[in-house]
């Protein structure tokens, strides 16, 4: 099974999969550098129904919200993503926002990380459910690229 799809073949997937009652789960971010904290993430979001999807940012997405990165390429991170056995489909946007996206796919559940509030959560406004699930303490990507260029200990 292909699990790094288009928006479009991914809409059409998820046709299939509601009309089976299947719940599918939707999240997104950069995803540049997997650690601790994304696993135990991304496992909980899977938790919360049948299907996950991840919406990755584009290269030029990331590069747009968080300046002198990604480190790995939107191929990479995807690959990297689809390889985690929580998580059933990735697709890549490149808008500043997943609304379109998740506009599209009318997942049954949103989720973010703990440093949103549930209705700042981009496309709480049309998702049935949406959760902000709590971080894992002290791991971040920024504080990871810190310590490996000895800005931090």
């Amino acid at each position: 099974m292909k699990k790094v799809l288009d928006r479009e073949k991914l809409r059409s997937v998820c046709r299939g999969l509601r009309s089976r009652g299947r719940k599918i789960v939707f999240t997104n971010g950069c995803f540049d550098i997997i650690h601790i904290g994304h696993v135990r993430y991304l496992k909980k979001a899977r938790g919360l129904g049948d299907i996950l999807i991840v919406g990755l940012n584009s290269d030029s997405s990331v590069s747009g919200l968080k300046p002198g990165r990604p480190v790995n390429s939107q191929s990479r991170r995807a690959e990297v993503l689809a390889s985690l056995m929580m998580v059933d489909y990735v697709t890549i946007f490149d808008e500043e926002t997943p609304y379109k996206l998740i506009k599209s796919l009318r997942p049954d559940i949103l989720v973010k990380g703990g440093d949103w509030k549930k209705e700042d959560i981009v496309g709480s406004d049309i998702v049935p459910e949406t959760f902000s699930l709590p971080f894992t303490r002290g791991v971040s990507t920024t504080r990871i690229i810190e310590k490996i260029r000895g800005l931090s200990s």
